[in-house]
């Protein structure tokens, strides 16, 4: 099994920024396969979860979100198996829950990675 951990959630103003964590652990050799991917999912009060963005593990694909593209910004960590969200020019509409999640690429986009992490919450003021 793999276990993912986020950090780096928490309160902000309006136009703030945030950095959001993601380390995977345990069986991460499941995270080796050609088009694995880790990304970051988010849910608002009452509202779905939906996807934020993603990143291949074995190449810089990416993929964004419309409500976030040109605001947050994925990357890979040098520690093995870790990613980031960068959060900026944040909106009190991006209040939510942000998960942590890994699996194949096209499937993680879709919204059905195979992996999920416990969340952080992210409180956007205005």
């Amino acid at each position: 099994q793999v276990q993912l951990v986020e950090s780096g959630g928490g309160l902000v103003q309006a136009g703030g920024s945030l950095r959001l964590s993601c380390a995977a652990s345990g069986r991460t050799s499941a995270l080796t396969f050609i088009g694995i991917a880790m990304g970051w999912f988010r849910q608002a009060p009452g509202k779905e979860r939906e996807f934020v963005a993603a990143i291949r593990l074995d190449a810089f694909t990416t993929s964004y979100a419309d409500a976030v593209k040109g605001r947050f910004t994925i990357s890979r960590g040098n520690a093995k198996n870790t990613v980031y969200l960068q959060l900026n020019s944040l909106k009190p509409e991006d209040t939510a829950v942000y998960y942590c999640a890994a699996g194949l690429f096209p499937g993680l986009v879709a919204g059905t990675p195979d992996y999920w992490g416990q969340g952080t919450q992210v409180t956007v003021s205005s």
